[in-house]
């Protein structure tokens, strides 16, 4: 895997270096703002980006503005943002550019080097990786699709959203796979779901509840 990242934080930016070099992933180019990631994505044609929310000059949201940039340019082009905190308008803005090869996660998350990486491969190849923190933030309505879910529905529809896979998912629970299965066939029932790709709808049942979200 080859990469761009974006991130102002020279510290950071050397250890995310290091963390991917020991996992065999190549960083063509470390840049410090907006314009920098969108001629590096362009001149580098990198397969994936790793972004920060706030770059240079502002400190707001230019990594993200950057991101959804690069996305529109290169549709289904894989990001994955990280931000200091959970600012849920910007992951519902982010996942809004297209279902496939998005992540949104913690800057926290990159200590847990194993799971960061994870998270990183599965959006690189195309699928969605959101922080167990953003999802409990986003999820949080009265009137939000997810009511008809048991508890442990929606316990096993956050570690979907995480990333992870049936056999991960059921061993995190401690049941058994066959268990885990028949909670993700209830979730999909009940977000009205119909049979087709699983993999598209595991980002489907995760999309339902963001999209009904207040804009």
């Amino acid at each position: 895997m080859r990469l761009v990242i974006a991130e102002d934080n020279v510290l950071l930016a050397e250890g995310l270096q290091l963390i991917l070099a020991r996992h065999h992933v190549e960083v063509l180019r470390v840049v410090e703002t907006a314009d920098g990631l969108l001629a590096a994505v362009e001149e580098c044609a990198p397969d994936a980006a790793i972004v920060d929310v706030r770059l240079p000059p502002s400190f707001r949201d230019e990594g993200l503005r950057a991101a959804i940039a690069v996305r529109r340019r290169r549709e289904g082009f894989p990001i994955l943002v990280l931000s200091q905190y959970i600012e849920q308008a910007y992951a519902t803005e982010l996942l809004s550019t297209g279902h496939h090869g998005v992540g949104y996660l913690l800057k926290d998350r990159v200590g847990r080097v194993a799971e960061f990486v994870d998270a990183l491969r599965s959006v690189a190849a195309g699928g969605l990786a959101l922080d167990a923190e953003v999802i409990t933030q986003v999820v949080r309505r009265r009137d939000d699709p997810l009511e008809a879910l048991t508890p442990r529905e929606r316990e096993v529809l956050g570690l979907m959203a995480e990333g992870l896979d049936n056999a991960t998912i059921a061993a995190r629970l401690r049941v058994s796979d066959n268990a885990v299965h028949k909670h993700i066939g209830h979730v999909f029932a009940k977000l009205g779901l119909a049979a087709g790709d699983p993999g598209h709808r595991r980002v489907l049942a995760v999309l339902t509840y963001l999209d009904a979200l207040p804009r």
